[in-house]
């Protein structure tokens, strides 16, 4: 018996669906493939699914937790592009959690909110 996974991606809602598809380019992620109401999007081996699909409550509670290589470099590319201003949304710069990551707040265009970050190497 092989139980061994390939991949997991999650469904993530979009109130405007092309608005949604560019903040997402512009933080770092490319769009693989994409039609009129889903795209695959990846950033190296991390991927999602961006659909168009809009409930309120459903998109106020979803979350994404990204873990990278570099946060500092994830939160310069939030603030050089000038996400938050662009498209009207929250970001919150990298502090270190007590769990051990190093992560920022991102919230998209939908509500969705993201938390990019990366391990704290412990001493």
């Amino acid at each position: 018996m092989n139980l061994d996974t390939v991949e997991i991606k999650a469904f993530v809602p979009a109130r405007d669906f092309e608005l949604s598809k560019r903040f997402y380019e512009d933080l770092g992620f490319s769009v693989a493939w994409s039609s009129n109401d889903l795209a695959y999007l990846h950033a190296g081996p991390s991927s999602f699914l961006l659909q168009r699909f809009y409930q309120q409550e459903h998109a106020a509670n979803f979350m994404m937790h990204l873990l990278v290589a570099d946060v500092e470099a994830w939160w310069k590319q939030v603030v050089d592009r000038q996400l938050a201003e662009r498209y009207g949304v929250k970001a919150q710069a990298p502090e270190d959690r007590p769990w051990g990551v190093r992560d920022f707040v991102l919230v998209d265009p939908t509500g969705v909110l993201w938390r990019i970050g990366q391990n704290i190497e412990s001493n």
